[in-house]
């Protein structure tokens, strides 16, 4: 039976939907890193993976990769996607990634979404991002990853 729950991050989320091999939703923890003001497209991905049956976690704007690793492990995620629009990826994304792996949560799929320079891709993903959605991708085909990646 599908119905809403509330997180304890204060969003809003089905209780039906994918799952993973294991046989649990799956869940998502959507941050925005830094002092980058604009989340729109935060906020839209993350209704479209809430739309898509996954539990979301919305961390809100001028996150910490401190804060960012602590809401992903209190919050059990198997996925992170941080949005950044202010350039300063490659210093917030290899904290976010290292402090997951500290925590032992670095089986945690790590995606990037946002202005990100093409030639700044080989390198995350060498630190360990999964994926980088820059603009011009489609919910549905990060709907679609993090389905993959996780389930």
């Amino acid at each position: 039976m599908e119905g809403t729950a509330e997180t304890p991050a204060g969003t809003t989320s089905t209780t039906a939907g994918p799952t993973t091999a294991a046989g649990r939703k799956i869940r998502v923890v959507v941050a925005k890193p830094g002092l980058d003001g604009h989340d729109r497209g935060a906020k839209i991905i993350a209704r479209a993976l809430r739309d898509a049956g996954m539990e979301v976690i919305y961390t809100g704007l001028h996150q910490t990769p401190e804060q960012i690793a602590e809401t992903v492990i209190q919050e059990d995620a198997h996925a992170v996607g941080l949005s950044i629009l202010s350039g300063a990826h490659m210093t917030l994304v290899p904290r976010v990634v290292a402090l997951l792996k500290d925590q032992g949560a670095d089986d945690v799929v790590v995606t990037v979404g946002g202005t990100i320079p093409q030639d700044d891709i080989p390198e995350l993903k060498e630190l360990g991002v999964a994926a980088v959605f820059t603009p011009g991708s489609s919910t549905q085909e990060i709907i679609d990853f993090i389905r993959s990646a996780v389930g």
